[in-house]
């Protein structure tokens, strides 16, 4: 038993002897690498080297108690304790005016004139706006995508006389007009479609639909000297519908035609030739074509339709320029005629008792006082014969009489321009049962251009008109207009207009006050055509009991101009 131990350490004896011979080899190797010496040639970087430079990263370099079997010229320098550089100086992508990390004094931000200054001083996280670039001249508008012109149109051509600059538009919707000759005509219609709430004036309102057409035509003249201006423009109005005989109310006082078809037409035409530098002819011819007034007393009761009266005329005269001080003498003539009146029975009336001839003169001086201001004074008498001596209740209509007055046309700032007078009038008649028909004239036209946009017309009218109510001499209207125009675009342009009127019966307790305020929209589509669109309101308030009246009027159409 005592061979176990023994036997198992003759079994591990070889193992041993393998690891003793294994360290007796390794001893003298290691031996032999104490023995060598690391040389700087063996990581000089230098053609033939061993391996590429580099920095060992436990070594000191650059100190004396370093490595003495390194050469200190082949030493890498220390980087310990220095800044570290990258070959790009600091700040050097930065402009004049932007973040310096050095804390350099950097150049100030030049703004340009006009230009706010920023808030907050140039720094870092400050947002520095970038100043906008300065203003041009001329409008980038003016000149970018123009259609190129040809020389000869642009007037680059060597030896072409200038070109003279076109003048500007004020009114870009306008007519264009064409020239026939020497004359620029200028011509339009509207046609008009709406409803009347009372379109015979009842004192109880019977409404009807209704068309209106309204033609213009507008010719001058171009001349060097001389002037002729054509003027022509008026209207029909006709109704869906006709009123039965027995329509009038028997309240009312007022006659109305079974047919209510009215035209109204206007037009004249102004010549003046020039004699000498400061001497002028003038005349004018014209023609007025309408009849009575819905609502007048003047309408006779059983009428198929209102008779139609026309009156021509014409006017001529000189004027002369003493200096400053402006003279004209004119004399006028007109003749008055109307239809026979049709009646519902099958019979007519003759108007001939209602035509008459008026003659007369007027005589106006005005003297230029100060630039822009011209006042001026008017006398004017005239004699009026009727066909028949005796009218057809037999009163003697024959008058004779004028009025004087005295203004001033004005132009203040091209702001306020116009004409304003004050006169008084008196008219006698032949029949000594007829008064004296007096008043006060009132006349002018002012102008006030308020803004850009907006202009404020006010017109003032007197005039004299003739009746036929047994033991009235005349009437005696006067009418007060005050408008209001605004664009609120080029091509879209309200209108507000307010009239007052009033109308005194001469000889009679009669008395009438007329009102209507109306609003108008306009949308212009070109300069060819437009859109309108009206409501207006009418109101007669009279003093006789049945006289008054009130009529709404709707009113769409379009215009038509060239």
């Amino acid at each position: 038993m005592s061979t176990g131990p023994a036997t198992g350490f003759c079994q591990r004896a070889p193992t041993w002897r393998a690891v003793l011979v294994c360290l007796a080899l390794i001893v003298p190797g290691c031996a032999t690498v104490e023995a060598q010496t690391l040389t700087g040639d063996a990581v000089t970087p230098l053609r033939g080297g061993l391996f590429q430079a580099q920095e060992p990263s436990l070594r000191r370099t650059g100190d004396a108690g370093g490595d003495v079997a390194l050469a200190p010229s082949t030493m890498a320098p220390s980087r310990i304790g220095r800044i570290p550089t990258y070959d790009i100086p600091a700040a050097a992508g930065a402009d004049d005016t932007g973040y310096d990390s050095l804390n350099r004094r950097r150049k100030k931000l030049k703004l340009y004139p006009g230009t706010p200054k920023p808030k907050q001083p140039p720094g870092p996280g400050n947002f520095v706006p970038v100043p906008p670039p300065p203003p041009l001249s001329i409008p980038p508008s003016s000149t970018a995508n123009t259609t190129p012109l040809a020389p000869a149109m642009a007037g680059k051509v060597e030896g072409q006389p200038t070109r003279r600059r076109l003048k500007r538009d004020d009114d870009p919707f306008g007519p264009v007009g064409n020239y026939v000759g020497s004359f620029l005509v200028k011509s339009a219609v509207e046609l008009w479609g709406g409803y009347n709430t009372n379109p015979g004036r009842f004192n109880r309102p019977e409404g009807s639909a209704f068309y209106m057409l309204s033609p213009e035509f507008v010719a001058a003249s171009n001349w060097s000297r001389h002037s002729l201006l054509v003027d022509f423009r008026g209207s029909f109005t006709g109704f869906g519908r006709t009123f039965p005989p027995g329509a009038d109310n028997p309240q009312s006082i007022v006659s109305v035609p079974t047919n209510v078809d009215r035209p109204d037409f206007i037009g004249r035409v102004d010549g003046r030739l020039d004699v000498r530098y400061d001497t002028r002819i003038n005349s004018e011819v014209r023609l007025r074509v309408s009849t009575d007034n819905p609502g007048s007393p003047n309408v006779q009761a059983g009428l198929i339709r209102y008779p139609i009266f026309v009156t021509t005329g014409g006017t001529a005269g000189i004027e002369h320029d003493f200096n400053r001080l402006q003279v004209s003498l004119n004399g006028m003539a007109d003749r008055t005629m109307y239809q026979y009146s049709q009646l519902t029975d099958g019979t007519s009336t003759s108007n001939d008792d209602r035509n008459f001839n008026q003659y007369g003169a007027v005589a106006r001086a005005s003297y230029d006082l100060l630039p822009g201001l011209k006042p001026f004074g008017e006398v004017e008498a005239d004699t009026r014969i009727r066909d028949t001596q005796f009218d057809r209740n037999g009163f003697q209509r024959d008058s004779r009489g004028g009025y004087a007055k005295i203004g001033s046309s004005f132009e203040l700032t091209r702001l306020l321009i116009g004409e304003a007078s004050i006169g008084y009038t008196a008219r006698n008649y032949a029949d000594p049962s007829l008064s004296q028909l007096t008043g006060l004239l009132t006349s002018g036209s002012l102008v006030w251009f308020a803004t850009p946009l907006t202009t404020a017309r006010f017109t003032t009218v007197t005039f004299v008109d003739e009746s036929m109510v047994a033991g009235v001499s005349g009437v005696l209207t006067r009418t007060y207009t005050f408008e209001l125009n605004h664009d609120f675009r080029r091509w879209l342009t309200a209108i507000g207009r307010f009239t007052y009127g009033t109308q005194e019966y001469q000889g009679s307790t009669r008395s009438d006050q007329v009102y209507s305020i109306s609003g108008e929209l306009i949308y212009k589509l070109s300069r060819e055509y437009q859109i309108r669109a009206q409501v207006r309101r009418d109101l007669l308030d009279s003093n006789i009991v049945g006289a008054s009246s009130v009529a709404t009027v709707v009113m769409l159409g379009v215009r038509l101009q060239r």
